[in-house]
């Protein structure tokens, strides 16, 4: 199937979710589980109460359940015409620590459209603020956009055959002009938002100073075990319910050797690895990687991730350093370039 307009001209489409999303006690617990991150102050009041915080605090990647259910309206009346859509890159931008009760409404935007090889490389843009109106975080979500000739002809099929009751398999169809082209009451809003200052003026209360990180050093790796089981507990909590995850049928017809982990689910214990060595979860401020591989699951076998750190910069004046990550499965690149720009005690 071929697009059925030209995507380039829908560069700018924004609009703002009709109701707020409230970050759930729960929730954070059940995210947390899922990108297996068991700092204390995701789980416990007191312990994040020792850091500073007023409740828990939810995992760095927490935010694209939300952006999920934002997006919906985007992917199913505005980005049509594409069989697939694929994670390519991900940007995280913190402006205040995401906690339990807080109310965030979204904006989102398709701001960008590239064309690589004949493919479309498109990027979304999420803006969440809460109910001061203050920016907390910024997602920048680029993902490829497949049609039918990428993919085999028998996925759509075979994917309404197996996917969860009660979600709508049909035909994408096209938004109208007036909706996609019309004027956004909300255009001025998000472009006059003000971004919190928390996360950069806070005093962070991480395990480390300073004084102690030096260029070069190297965090402690860590290894992580992915079953099928993971991956469809993944698949609930962050409602990230592609079949590819979890379906091998599937994930052969998309051209994969197998059931492949979520892209957010290796980017959440990417974050996990590095806000450990932390000790302090709201002391990340920008976390970015590029997917240049998966993980590959199979039923028999777990499958492993392995996470390595360094420091690339350190910043005297903001007391900042930006810290290198990889990520290997198989003996292979998971992510491309990862970075996670962090602030010390």
């Amino acid at each position: 199937m071929e697009a059925t307009f030209d995507v380039t001209g829908l560069v700018g489409h924004r609009y703002r979710t009709d109701d707020f999303y409230e970050v759930g006690r729960e929730k954070i617990r059940e995210y947390a589980r899922a990108v297996q991150d068991f700092h204390p102050a995701h789980w416990s009041e007191d312990a994040a109460g020792e850091l500073g915080y007023a409740g828990l605090v939810a995992p760095t990647t927490f935010i694209s359940t939300v952006a999920m259910l934002a997006n919906r309206k985007l992917l199913e009346t505005v980005m049509t015409g594409y069989d697939v859509v694929v994670q390519t890159d991900q940007v995280f931008e913190m402006y205040k620590p995401v906690l339990t009760g807080d109310r965030l409404v979204s904006d989102v935007e398709l701001s960008s459209v590239r064309s690589i090889g004949g493919r479309d490389l498109l990027t979304i843009t999420n803006t969440f603020t809460d109910r001061t109106g203050d920016v907390v975080q910024i997602m920048h979500t680029t993902v490829l956009g497949l049609t039918g000739a990428d993919v085999d002809a028998e996925i759509s099929d075979t994917i309404e055959r197996v996917v969860m009751s009660g979600l709508d398999t049909s035909p994408r169809t096209t938004a109208s002009a007036a909706e996609v082209n019309g004027p956004s009451t909300d255009a001025e809003s998000v472009a006059t938002a003000r971004l919190s200052p928390i996360s950069r003026t806070r005093s962070p209360q991480t395990a480390l100073r300073f004084d102690d990180v030096t260029v070069g050093a190297e965090l402690p790796a860590r290894s992580v075990n992915l079953t099928r089981g993971d991956l469809v507990n993944y698949a609930g909590v962050s409602g990230d319910v592609n079949p590819i995850h979890w379906h091998a049928e599937i994930a052969t017809l998309a051209g994969l050797p197998d059931v492949i982990a979520h892209g957010m689910l290796t980017m959440g214990l990417g974050a996990g690895f590095v806000t450990g060595w932390l000790g302090d979860p709201g002391a990340m401020i920008r976390y970015s990687v590029r997917l240049s591989n998966y993980t590959v699951i199979e039923a028999a076998s777990a499958g492993t991730v392995e996470f390595t750190g360094r420091i690339k910069s350190v910043d005297p004046d903001t007391r900042t350093a930006v810290v290198v990550i990889v990520a290997k499965s198989a003996g292979r690149k998971v992510f491309g370039l990862a970075t996670a720009d962090v602030r010390l005690a």
